[in-house]
């Protein structure tokens, strides 16, 4: 019995909002790396849906931060920004 190789993963470009909302939130601490990418999923939805504030955005996802939520919005809302991308 043989093995094939896994399939390659394509990345997203770098101007992709799926790329901009999971690089936002890549140097928040989190209980588990699960967390990490469910936040970024709903940070995504977000710049996706363009509803709602970024605050509940954070909050909806849930995530188990290891730094208080306020920190962790300013910390995505200041990545955003970088990429040009303004929120409120």
């Amino acid at each position: 019995m043989t093995t094939k190789n896994p399939p390659k993963v394509k990345e997203f470009s770098e101007e992709s909002l799926e790329k901009i909302a999971y690089n936002a939130v890549r140097d928040i601490s989190t209980v588990e790396p699960n967390d990490i990418n469910r936040l970024g999923y709903h940070i995504f939805l977000f710049l996706r849906d363009k509803k709602g504030k970024l605050a509940n955005a954070v909050a909806e996802a849930e995530a188990r931060l290891l730094i208080p939520k306020q920190e962790a919005v300013k910390i995505i809302k200041s990545a955003l920004e970088a990429k040009g991308i303004t929120v409120e």
